[in-house]
């Protein structure tokens, strides 16, 4: 099964101190919540001593209290992704869509990504390839229009789930808001007022950067769930510490390639499992 962790060997039975901050900091969790793990223990600590202290960063509550997508069940079923440019917002639409399909649901992608003149070629590219009809407009054209369009043919087609891109540009925070509310009441209006969801894409390899990029995104519109991409990438996974524990949203997939199948689940305590593991590698 695919680790973000590599190295993971034989298992020592305690860790010092000074090698916990070491590997803390190589698997790229943020510093500020480093030191709330090293206030919290001795010159050593066990394995099932730091699975506490993690799940407390991880869990909040209790070790049950694993953080979940809401339930909407409205239909169409709609995917607004978010993201900035680079980040593998494509990919992911194209994914998604793929296990949608494979779960029986007839699906349709919206480019409304019109700021930059690949994006749309691109997921239409991968509609053709993946037999899922993609909706589109000329380049620099309102990506509103393009979601409200994409959602009325899902509507007018019997389409199950439509996926809609976004534009990711953050030159300008204020812009970007007002873009992102304008798509948000646009797609609310074009389904009756029924709800839907706004996913955000991170680069996992992006550490610090993708939590302040995700902050950004989360305070122009309230995100549903995250995707983190571009894991098979890096041995970093332990940014994904400082994503849950600060913005408590769910992650619900993880990229671990460009293939249409390179993607899993995101299971909470088989990535604790995996940290652990490579903390506490003898090797």
């Amino acid at each position: 099964m695919f680790s973000f962790f590599k190295n993971i060997g034989r298992q020592s039975e305690t860790i010092t101190k000074d090698l916990l901050e070491e590997r803390l900091i190589e698997s790229d969790i943020e510093y500020e919540i480093v030191e709330k793990i090293l206030d919290s223990i001795g010159n050593k600590t066990t394995r099932n001593e730091l699975e506490v202290i993690l799940i407390s960063l991880l869990k909040k509550e209790s070790f049950y209290d694993n953080l979940s997508i809401r339930e909407i069940d409205s239909r169409p079923l709609v995917y607004l992704i978010i993201g900035v440019n680079g980040a593998g917002k494509t990919t992911t639409i194209a994914k998604l869509g793929n296990i949608k399909k494979n779960e029986n649901k007839k699906v349709i992608f919206g480019a409304g990504d019109t700021f930059r003149a690949a994006a749309s070629s691109q997921l239409c590219a991968w509609g053709e390839r993946l037999d899922i009809p993609c909706i589109s407009s000329k380049f620099g054209a309102d990506p509103s229009a393009v979601a409200f369009d994409t959602i009325n043919a899902a509507k007018a087609r019997n389409i199950d789930v439509a996926i809609v891109d976004t534009a990711g540009r953050l030159d300008n925070k204020i812009n970007l808001k007002n873009e992102l509310i304008k798509i948000s009441n646009t797609c609310k209006k074009a389904l009756n007022n029924n709800d839907f969801y706004k996913i955000l894409v991170i680069d996992g390899t992006q550490g610090t950067q993708a939590i302040n990029q995700a902050r950004i995104f989360n305070e122009a519109l309230n995100i549903d769930g995250i995707v983190i991409t571009k894991m098979d990438g890096t041995s970093k996974g332990g940014s994904l510490i400082s994503i849950i524990s600060e913005l408590r949203l769910p992650i619900l997939y993880v990229g671990i390639g460009e293939g249409k199948d390179d993607f899993i689940k995101f299971d909470i305590d088989w990535y604790l499992k995996n940290l652990l593991d490579y903390i506490f590698s003898k090797n």
